[in-house]
C-alpha cells in the first residue's frame, strides 16, 4: 500500500484572503482558487499543499496541529511576517528558541531557529 501526503487542510472565515496571505509569506504558487477554497503549494506539481477551506465561526481555541518554519535568519523573517500582518502571540511556551506567531485569523506557527552545524 503507497500513501501520499498531499495537503494540510486549514479551515477559514476568508480562504481566498488567507491563502493569498500564506503563498506570500511561503513564497508559494496558487494552483486553485474560488470563494470555498483556495490551495497553494511550493510548486505547481510539488506536495504537500495547503488548502484553505471556508467555515462560517472564526478560530477560538489554540490550534491543535501548527505548522514550524525554520529560516536562514530567524529574526528577520519574524520581521518581515510581522509586516504581512502576521502577530507574536504566546501560548505559554514560555523562554524558547522559537517565536510563536499567528497569521491573519489567528492560527498559531513557529519560526525556529537555524538549525546547528
Amino acid at each position: 500500500m503507497t500513501l501520499e501526503w498531499e495537503q494540510v487542510i486549514i479551515d477559514s472565515v476568508d480562504p481566498v484572503a488567507l491563502g493569498q496571505w500564506w503563498a506570500e509569506a511561503l513564497g508559494w504558487v496558487v494552483v486553485d482558487s474560488s470563494a470555498e477554497e483556495f490551495e497553494i503549494r511550493p510548486e505547481p506539481e510539488r506536495l504537500p499543499g495547503l488548502l484553505f477551506g471556508r467555515v462560517e465561526e472564526n478560530k477560538t481555541v489554540k490550534n491543535r496541529l501548527h505548522l514550524d518554519l525554520r529560516p536562514d535568519d530567524q529574526q528577520a523573517e519574524v520581521a518581515r511576517l510581522v509586516a504581512l500582518g502576521a502577530r507574536r502571540v504566546d501560548i505559554g511556551q514560555g523562554d524558547q528558541s522559537w517565536v510563536v506567531l499567528a497569521d491573519p485569523e489567528g492560527n498559531e506557527f513557529c519560526v525556529l531557529a537555524r538549525r546547528r552545524q
